[in-house]
């Protein structure tokens, strides 16, 4: 155990396996509200019984059922409403069971969902703070008739909270029971963590869980927003699942179809580091399940890519990869000289990836082409601007001069400028210069923070700086005060558009069981 200030590791289990025969199958889970949140009228008037969603159901409407279904009544005089707050986020839908009302006729309704209680109580694209939740990716926002003495499900995105308005006026709506339909991977979890800090524990189950939701038909970004294999976001969430369910299926699966949607000489998802990170995950694959013979299968493409990427290096081992964009991560996508920084580093960690992948499989072609290129950038002095994802890449891929000074710029005020995609590498770089301590502190600080203010996923953003004002996502947010969904955010991703359930956010569970369990 490298990280010695725990005072015990409880309980490990950590199996690799090198392969599974098929993809395990999707399980659908039940899942039932955990509380009422909000409701738009508390004087019975126009909600009456609404405990009885919380009370146990078997399943099964019934014409005695009048006595236990919650009434929902709107009128001109005021909109009957109701926010369900089902304990965790969640991947799938809804199932409305309905009762016996006075007339055989479907009634109305509209169905919010939300990652946060926020979310669940917007509109879509509010036009006065152009923050409002949207249905890309996946539907949130529906209108639907729910049947007389019946059941209808709805829903395929990712949430926590529903909102559910009667929309007819002077109809009476009989809700028996609302339940989530959790589809999530039935797969054996081969990872385990525990030790004596309740903290770290939390993190790293949350952090696993975060990546279960997004392996659904590929290694998803985001379980409502960004359902696309991007494959730089994908490494932190690949060293999650090797750490915790070892050589699932969905991982040879996503990288395939990125190889397939990108004919050399192009860049996956239009970004030259994807292409990169796809290198390193090959390599990261094979030496967590020493499965030779997939890496095998893409010797002609890795050796394509590979000499793609010497043709942008000249001969002084300056990189220009080009033709795509330019990126390592949105905070530092305002900023050339740290984004060419960063490229620089990263390049220099892919082609050691492809060296390794190529002595794995006898490619001595391949090895000699990355061989030389690495050879030429030797020399070339990486200056990182004082920015931690610079910083870090240039210590994981030893082009810093001076480690101890970038060591010292990725831990400079603990958790601030840190962010849920490199925050990883960053913790990576401090492990890589014996800093532990820090490490595990700061993973206290910012991935803890979130689970402070509710969160039961990790989240594609999270500003640290903030947190003293950040309102719980679990709570509706008072008039006037932070709304850490609505007001956070950054780039493409701002307000409730946001995602709470992002895989690269995951990090630590793989940085855990890496460096304390070692």
């Amino acid at each position: 155990m490298h990280y010695h200030h725990l005072k015990r590791v409880l309980f490990i289990i950590l199996i690799m396996a090198a392969s599974y025969p098929s993809y395990a199958n999707m399980k659908k889970v039940s899942i039932a509200p955990a509380r009422i949140v909000w409701m738009s009228d508390t004087t019975g008037t126009l909600i009456s019984n609404a405990g009885k969603l919380l009370e146990p159901f078997s399943g099964q409407v019934s014409v005695n059922d009048a006595q236990n279904s919650t009434i929902l009544k709107s009128s001109q005089s005021g909109k009957s409403s109701i926010l369900l707050d089902f304990g965790k986020e969640i991947h799938g839908g809804i199932k409305i069971y309905t009762g016996m009302s006075g007339d055989h006729s479907a009634k109305k309704i509209r169905v919010c969902f939300g990652e946060s209680a926020s979310e669940a109580m917007s509109d879509i694209y509010n036009p006065n703070r152009n923050k409002g939740a949207s249905n890309e990716h996946s539907i949130r926002d529906y209108i639907l008739e729910l049947p007389w003495l019946g059941n209808v499900e709805c829903g395929n995105t990712g949430f926590r909270f529903v909102r559910i308005d009667a929309l007819d006026y002077n109809e009476p709506i009989h809700l028996r029971y609302v339940e989530a339909k959790q589809s999530i991977t039935d797969y054996p979890q081969l990872g385990y963590f525990e030790c004596s800090d309740s903290t770290l524990n939390e993190v790293w189950r949350v952090g696993a869980y975060t990546v279960q939701l997004n392996m659904q038909d590929y290694l998803w970004d985001g379980i409502k927003r960004d359902r696309l294999v991007w494959v730089g976001d994908m490494h932190p969430e690949v060293m999650t699942i090797l750490s915790v369910w070892g050589n699932h299926p969905v991982v040879q699966k996503s990288l395939d179809f990125a190889m397939a949607d990108t004919p050399l000489p192009g860049w996956m998802n239009n970004m030259c580091s994807y292409s990169l990170w796809w290198l390193i995950i090959q390599r990261d694959l094979y030496l967590y399940t020493g499965d030779l013979e997939y890496i095998k299968k893409h010797q002609s493409y890795i050796n394509g890519l590979v000499k793609q990427i010497s043709k942008d290096i000249d001969a002084d081992g300056h990189e220009s990869l080009s033709r795509g964009e330019r990126f390592l991560d949105w905070p530092t996508s305002r900023f050339s000289e740290i984004i060419n920084s960063g490229l620089h580093s990263l390049t220099i960690i892919a082609l050691n990836a492809a060296i390794q992948i190529s002595d794995y499989i006898g490619d001595n072609d391949t090895y000699n082409i990355a061989d030389k290129c690495l050879q030429r950038m030797s020399d070339v002095k990486v200056d990182t601007y004082e920015n931690k994802q610079a910083a870090a890449l240039a210590i994981l891929s030893n082009a810093s001069k001076n480690k101890k000074r970038d060591s010292h710029i990725v831990s400079k005020n603990g958790a601030e400028n840190f962010t849920t995609f490199y925050g990883y590498y960053m913790l990576e770089a401090l492990a890589d210069a014996g800093m532990y301590k820090e490490a595990i502190s700061i993973i206290k600080d910012y991935w803890g923070a979130m689970l402070k203010l509710g969160a039961t996923t990790f989240w594609e953003d999270f500003d640290y700086s903030v947190m003293d004002k950040a309102s719980r996502i679990d709570e509706i947010v008072p008039t006037g005060h932070y709304d850490t969904h609505a007001d956070g955010g950054d780039y493409c991703y701002k307000g409730l558009r946001m995602s709470l359930c992002h895989g690269w956010a995951s990090g630590p569970t793989a940085w855990l069981s890496r460096h304390v369990l070692g």
